[in-house]
């Protein structure tokens, strides 16, 4: 089967979080496919077991696992057309061709990706300074 690099990254930026680009890639038997999907009942479990506690700490596993999953959008579409053949897609006649969908998912993963990271930084550091003062 041929795997699609514009589809691949576009899971890795919608559903990264929860690992289905993973599992587009690699199948059922992906380890760290597992371990992003991992993060969705971990973090609902922390946020339910441990209702006094930020939500944002709780969450901290499934934020983690988004941001994780907006950098393997960018390495996934900046890998090479011919890379990215020979990786995924030995036995395939068909080769991957890039186009400009791939240029501006690549531009939406960056900037979610680092908007996403700036701001789990900036409410890091609110909470453990100044107790959440500023929200």
């Amino acid at each position: 089967m041929h795997k699609n690099k514009t589809l691949a990254t576009l899971l890795a930026l919608l559903f990264g979080a929860i690992g289905l680009h993973r599992f587009y890639l690699y199948g059922r038997r992906d380890a760290w496919g597992w371990l992003h999907a991992a993060t969705l009942p971990l973090s609902a479990l922390l946020v339910i077991s441990r209702p006094d506690a930020q939500t944002f700490f709780t969450a901290a596993p499934l934020i983690v696992s988004a941001l994780v999953g907006c950098l393997e959008a960018l390495i996934i579409g900046l890998t090479a057309d011919e890379k990215w053949d020979a990786r995924h897609n030995p036995g395939s006649p068909r080769h991957s061709k890039s186009g400009w969908f791939l240029v501006l998912l690549l531009v939406l993963s960056l900037g979610v990706g680092a908007t996403g990271l700036i701001a789990a930084m900036a409410r890091t550091f609110d909470l453990l300074f100044t107790g959440g003062a500023y929200g």
